[in-house]
């Protein structure tokens, strides 16, 4: 048997002396050392390459950081807006709510004291008469209508009132003046806060400065009449 021996790699013996032993020159660098200097220095100016784009592009991150800060102010300013509009709409609802809740309870009160205003008409005859000077039917009367004015019932149309056709009907007069006042009561008439119930029915006579006007004329007309007598 043969023994092979096994293939050895070349050996390469590279002389790095700087001075050359057989004419003592120094010796310039090799290929390789100047391929490993301009390494570092490619590194190095690789590395300051990116700086100049940076300085560069700073005026437009300035600009585009006030494009976003103008975008975000108009969106903030249309965003209070619609909030402040939301904001005053909603007061409105409330508003209008509360008002016709309001205005439902005084027309549910108004139509229950109109069915009572029968209930008064007969209490009022019955006073005239008499029959409640005394007793308990007296009490239970002065609690109800005390009870109706604490809602809001208010009672119109008394003998020396002026007249007023909004308030009252007129179903006879006398007189001929331009003063007309309220001489019979037929009817009291009823409002409840700003509505009225019923108009008071009544009769109209001349008012007072009406009456004084004639008294004066009469007696401006007695005394001409006796002057032509005694002529």
């Amino acid at each position: 048997m043969t023994d092979k021996s096994p293939e050895q790699e070349p050996v390469t013996i590279v002389d790095k002396r700087k001075v050359d032993p057989e004419t003592g020159e120094v010796r310039e660098p090799a290929a390789a050392s100047d391929g490993a200097a301009a390494a570092p220095a490619a590194d190095s100016a690789a590395a300051q390459e990116p700086s100049a784009p940076a300085e560069a592009q700073a005026p437009a991150g300035e600009n585009g950081s006030a494009t976003l800060a103008d975008t975000i102010s108009t969106e903030l300013a249309e965003r209070t807006a619609d909030l402040q509009r939301l904001t005053a709409e909603y007061a409105n609802y409330r508003r209008r709510v509360e008002r016709d809740r309001k205005s439902a309870v005084e027309t549910a009160k108004a139509a229950v004291v109109t069915e009572l205003l029968g209930v008064l008409d007969d209490l009022d005859r019955a006073r005239a008469h008499g029959d409640l000077e005394s007793g308990p039917l007296k009490s239970v009367a002065d609690k109800l209508v005390d009870a109706l004015k604490k809602q809001g019932l208010e009672e119109f149309g008394a003998e020396g009132e002026p007249f007023d056709p909004t308030l009252h009907e007129a179903v006879q007069h006398e007189g001929e003046g331009h003063d007309p006042v309220i001489g019979v009561v037929m009817r009291k008439g009823y409002r409840f806060g700003d509505r009225v119930l019923r108009h008071a029915l009544v009769g109209v006579t001349d008012g007072v400065t009406d009456l004084v006007g004639e008294s004066s004329s009469d007696t401006a007309n007695a005394g001409s009449d006796a002057g032509t007598g005694e002529q």
